[in-house]
């Protein structure tokens, strides 16, 4: 058994030893180490003109993504500028090398297929990312996908990836009748890739085109988006398992264990995401509306699987779970009509004339242009309380979500400036104490 297992290493080892022997016998000349010193020069040049470009374009257009096919244009060659610039580079080194007849193997066989690849590769994943919504990870991703194509081009190239992919195939593990092997994974992990992607670009198309229908409200526009990049990734990743050949008889034990784990683990997450289909479909909060939740107030800025974000006055944006707009009484200041009735209780004094009071109540409303004039303000006498005379002044505004307490402030500095010009007085409680005659002794 150990002669054996010693005899199968060397052969691993003889196999990748001839692998390298071509690129071994390129530096055994002159022409080799020639063609490696082009190859360096032209890659710091094209590094410092990648440096140059992206500055430049940086300047014109800033750090931030915008849409529109002349950025899209642009941001491409920011991407592929570095290779293309090497390629032409080493294009002209490979022609003056010709011309002094010089072996240029490495160059024209690796080096520049290589560049070639690169390029296209770059602009293309460029390409696909604009399918999602621009963030920091999803440019992380992009680096990380392009480097990945890029070394597997250069595997092919070299004449390595075979030989790699037999390795990796062997490496398996037992699964119910069959083996799953650690290339059938990456295999997997690419397909998803590019299946999900390909539904990234079908949703971002729907997402486009709903925007632009005049028949869909705020509401069915989110929720039409949602449903479809939910069932549109359902169906890549279940295609995705199907192309690949895995068999999924094979991990129902596994799926059965793996499903009820997740079924206790991320009920809650469930619970959240199913929440977010029923606000959807129910349209009972819309973007735009504005709600009171608890001791929160603001209005909705965007509807998310999980959650809602509603801004308040003071710019905060607050993450609310979805499940929790379906359990708590929430108030919808929006719901079906946007007007909403303010009111603001005062007291005059008894010794003051209450119509005049409640003529200049109205009046203080004039001249503002949040407050409606149908319905208009008006003042209500309430009741006679024990320091003075009870008035309401009722007004409507038809932009809560701009708050209330700002056109409060407003309509009660008036109040006062004619309550002082008019001489109308505002009471405070007072108290007469009567002092009976022997009752300290």
């Amino acid at each position: 058994m150990p002669e054996t297992t010693t005899a199968v290493s060397t052969e691993k080892v003889n196999a990748f030893q001839k692998l390298f022997d071509p690129i071994v016998a390129e530096f055994s000349s002159e022409s080799g180490w020639l063609q490696l010193a082009l190859i360096v020069v032209c890659g710091l040049t094209a590094w410092l003109t990648h440096l140059r470009w992206r500055r430049l374009v940086h300047n014109r257009l800033g750090n931030t993504e915008k849409k529109g096919f002349r950025r899209a244009t642009i941001r491409s060659t920011e991407k592929a500028i570095f290779p293309i610039t090497m390629l032409l580079l080493v294009y002209l080194g490979k022609s003056v090398m010709d011309f002094y007849q010089y072996q240029v193997t490495l160059v024209d066989k690796i080096a520049i297929p290589l560049l070639l690849s690169f390029a296209i590769i770059r602009v293309v994943v460029f390409s696909l990312r604009r399918a999602f919504a621009p963030s920091p990870l999803i440019k992380a991703w992009e680096n990380i996908i392009s480097i990945s194509i890029w070394i597997l081009v250069a595997l092919y190239l070299l004449g390595w990836l075979q030989e790699i992919i037999n390795t990796l195939d062997k490496m398996a593990i037992p699964v119910g009748k069959g083996q799953f092997s650690l290339w059938a994974a990456i295999k997997l992990i690419l397909t998803i890739v590019v299946f999900v992607i390909a539904a990234g670009w079908i949703s971002r198309f729907i997402e486009r085109s709903a925007k632009k229908s005049p028949n869909l409200n705020a509401s069915m526009r989110v929720g039409l988006v949602k449903f479809s990049k939910f069932i549109l990734y359902t169906v890549a990743i279940m295609l995705a398992i199907g192309s690949t050949g895995v068999d999924l008889t094979s991990l129902t034990v596994f799926g059965g264990a793996l499903g009820v784990g997740l079924g206790f683990g991320l009920q809650r997450i469930a619970s959240n995401f199913i929440s977010g289909f029923i606000l959807l479909f129910d349209r009972s909060i819309r973007p735009g509306d504005v709600i009171t939740i608890g001791t929160r107030f603001g209005w909705v800025q965007e509807l998310h699987a999980r959650y809602v974000v509603v801004r308040d006055r003071d710019g905060v944006e607050t993450l609310i779970p979805n499940e929790n707009l379906i359990t708590s009484e929430v108030t919808n200041w929006s719901y079906s009509d946007r007007k909403v009735r303010i009111k603001l209780p005062v007291q005059v004094s008894y010794k003051d004339d209450p119509l005049l009071a409640m003529d200049l109540l109205v009046k203080a409303c004039d001249g503002i242009e949040r407050v409606l004039e149908n319905p208009g303000p008006q003042a209500r006498l309430l009741s006679f309380g024990d320091n003075g005379i009870e008035i309401e002044l009722r007004l409507w505004i038809r932009d809560p979500e701009r708050g209330v307490g700002g056109i409060k402030s407003i309509v009660n500095v008036n109040i006062w400036k004619l309550f002082q010009e008019h001489k109308i007085t505002i009471p405070f409680p007072q108290r007469d104490v009567n002092i009976v005659k022997g009752s300290l002794d």
